[in-house]
């Protein structure tokens, strides 16, 4: 019997798939199998141990807005948590991965009105912390809090942070916030 299935492998040998007969084939399905681990490995395995911290610097519940919400996984956690979230977000990529599991909106946060939400948080670029500073001193409600991921918010005074380095994340209540900056600004003039 080992010989029969023997003689039958040498004789079909050539139409059977190995790595041995393709190497080009074989060397792609790896490389694919490998990146796609590599990409799924970069957007998801090192924030999942990030997000608690940064959901424990909110107080409460209610609206949250999330500014640069990428992929979706802190807007994903906080509506578990018990928060209304709504992801703002410009990359059309992370648009299309993010609501296939939720609501996103694509839309220009500047031209956003955030008075209906009383916790916002942004992992923005540094440069336009200072404006976005601005932007949600006019638009959010007294008891709003804020929490900015990596990169302060300048002239802000922190109730308090976590992580350390690129993982630090920074919380602020609006009402601390503006009665500081107001106090900064009487004594200028």
């Amino acid at each position: 019997m080992e010989n029969t299935i023997e003689v039958i492998l040498q004789d079909h040998s050539s139409t059977l798939l190995n790595s041995k007969s393709q190497p080009v084939v074989t060397a792609c399905t790896g490389a694919l199998f490998t990146a796609m681990y590599g990409l799924w490995g970069l957007f998801t395995v090192p924030v999942f141990r990030k997000i608690p911290w940064r959901l424990k610097l909110l107080e409460g519940r209610g609206r949250l807005a999330d500014l640069g919400s990428g992929d979706g996984r802190l807007v994903f956690a906080a509506a578990f948590a018990g928060f209304q979230c709504t992801g703002f977000e410009i990359n059309s990529l992370l648009v299309i991965y993010s609501t296939s599991k939720a609501t996103f909106l694509e839309e220009n946060l500047w031209k956003t009105d955030l008075s209906s939400y009383n916790n916002v948080t942004a992992f923005l670029a540094p440069g336009v912390m200072e404006v976005l500073g601005e932007k949600l001193l006019k638009e959010l409600p007294d008891d709003a809090c804020v929490t900015a991921c990596r990169f302060p918010l300048p002239n802000w005074l922190q109730r308090s942070s976590v992580g350390s380095g690129l993982d630090e994340t920074f919380a602020y209540d609006i009402s601390t916030v503006r009665s500081q900056l107001g106090n900064v600004q009487v004594k200028m003039v």
